[in-house]
């Protein structure tokens, strides 16, 4: 997500030191984890981050997987549809999705905390952030979608046991 370059910069004691320069308003995986709420377990390594944000934009591509947004997954889980949901965790206040993970514990419907809403709703193709995603199982990337849901679960019994 973020694009780092070294610059080699002359200065009278040192004529090789090099300085990171990062992209403005690009955030690293570890500050957007500090901004995370109190409720943002189990929250998702970085590695398994990008693996569920490129499944997000697979889904997105097929008609009717993905439920974006607190009103439409919340609809459609009271509904009854299955899948994986994926909370942002820089939710704030964090009264309005609180109740959520609660709910989908009841339904067994795997859950993670991804650490920004942004980067959800830029796997969406949308500017602005979103608070959740429901993305329902397709033949199209069931593979992937398996692969990731044992990971939530394994990532969900971690986090009981501490």
């Amino acid at each position: 997500m973020t694009k780092e370059t070294s610059i080699k910069m002359e200065t009278n004691e040192d004529l090789n030191e090099t300085v990171d320069i990062k992209e403005e308003g690009e955030e690293s995986y570890e500050e957007k984890i500090k901004n995370c709420n109190s409720i943002a377990t189990p929250l998702m390594p970085k590695k398994l981050a990008k693996k569920v944000y490129k499944l997000i934009k697979n889904a997105y591509k097929t008609k009717n997987c993905v439920r974006a947004g607190l009103k439409d997954v919340q609809k459609h889980i009271r509904k009854g549809e299955t899948g994986i949901v994926i909370f942002a965790g820089d939710v704030f206040p964090i009264d309005i999705m609180c109740h959520l993970p609660v709910v989908c514990e009841d339904k067994n419907i795997p859950y993670a905390f991804s650490p920004s809403r942004y980067d959800i709703g830029e796997c969406l193709g949308v500017k602005r952030g979103s608070l959740m995603v429901l993305i329902k199982e397709d033949p199209s990337y069931e593979d992937s979608y398996k692969k990731i849901k044992n990971s939530l679960e394994a990532l969900a019994r971690e986090s009981l046991q501490k």
